[in-house]
């Protein structure tokens, strides 16, 4: 039998923003990084990808507390040619870490048509589109690599060895959108698992096995084994290239030695990105028909003949883009624990926000 959906409470985004910068500033992190970092927790719940939005913060507080996560380290960025760099996290926020090298990634790709930038000895950096959208809003297009803790089994293994690491680019479009593709290479991100643990919920079967490599529904057990691969041997590959290109390539931890947020508050994570910004109207005569060419691709693949039972044909990013625009207007949706426990993370930090007044 289904569980019925705990009720929730529409928070506004600005209340949301605000509240989230305050817990971050009263634990350490200064202003601008602290409104980097609620800039893409909130932009996470505005599109519907909760598993990734303010619910995190008691994890990175804890972090913070530990000593383990850096809430204002210098931040060196070493250009290794005229179109690659390496930045150096030094243990902080993945999303402040993100957000800087997209930047360098645009500034580079302004001059020479692409830019790319690795980062080591990072953090969680959360929702890949964040960084994606960053570019695509001023007119570049973008991958954004990273790799994870461990969480899914190499094809034919059943030892978790791989991160659920996802795999992300983006391009801007026309008058029809742009095109954003933000996936895991497991049938479920680790967050969503994380989600319905926390209010109650079951999961369907085949999203993860337990610690004795039974299928399951309960989350709890599932946290306590692996989750599965996309496409079996498909997702095992992709995981594995996110490895190669965010941990291996850049000189943080690769081949399953990256820390797990959660179970390891003693120790740094030692993330690794990998991100790629490029002008995708260079091999066109003008910005105007690669723009053109966009539209109507996404508009063949929308108007395409429906298979049976289907009513509409989404583009990736298309749904996402829909609930951020309801979610602006009507506010993001949290449940009355989940309220609870961020008012009471507020307290612990000596912060008087609150996301109801």
């Amino acid at each position: 039998m289904a569980t019925e959906p705990p009720p929730t409470t529409n928070i506004s985004p600005t209340q949301a923003h605000a509240f989230a910068t305050s817990i971050l500033t009263h634990s350490g992190v200064p202003a601008d990084r602290a409104h980097t970092i609620a800039d893409c927790l909130v932009l996470a719940d505005l599109r519907g990808v909760d598993t990734h939005g303010l619910n995190r913060l008691p994890g990175y507080i804890a972090r913070i507390q530990h000593g383990v996560l850096a809430p204002n380290p210098p931040l060196p960025l070493t250009q290794k040619t005229p179109v690659m760099a390496l930045l150096d996290a030094n243990h902080t926020f993945g999303f402040v870490a993100g957000a800087l090298a997209i930047d360098h990634g645009v500034r580079m790709a302004e001059t020479f048509g692409v830019g790319i930038v690795g980062v080591r000895n990072s953090g969680h950096y959360g929702m890949a589109a964040s960084y994606l959208l960053r570019a695509m809003e001023k007119g570049y297009a973008a991958f954004a690599f990273t790799n994870a803790s461990r969480a899914m089994p190499a094809w034919g293994a059943r030892e978790p060895l791989l991160g659920t690491s996802p795999f992300a680019v983006g391009l801007p479009g026309g008058e029809k959108g742009g095109f954003v593709l933000d996936m895991s290479p497991s049938v479920v991100a680790r967050g969503k698992i994380r989600k319905a643990a926390r209010r109650g919920e079951r999961i369907p079967e085949g999203w993860a096995l337990d610690a004795e490599g039974r299928d399951t529904n309960d989350p709890v057990e599932a946290l306590k084994g692996v989750v599965l691969p996309i496409g079996g041997p498909k997702g095992s590959g992709l995981a594995m290239m996110m490895d190669i290109f965010g941990g291996l390539l850049t000189g943080s931890s690769f081949g399953g030695d990256v820390n797990d947020q959660y179970k390891t508050l003693d120790k740094r994570q030692g993330v690794g990105h990998w991100f790629m910004v490029f002008r995708p109207e260079v091999f066109l005569d003008s910005k105007e028909e690669y723009l053109e060419r966009m539209d109507t691709l996404l508009e063949r693949v929308r108007s395409s003949e429906k298979a049976a039972g289907v009513t509409q044909i989404f583009t990736p990013g298309e749904i996402e883009d829909a609930k951020m625009k309801v979610q602006r207007e009507g506010g993001i949706p949290f449940t009355g624990n989940e309220i609870e426990s961020l008012h009471e993370l507020a307290k612990t930090v000596g912060s008087d926000a609150r996301l109801l007044n």
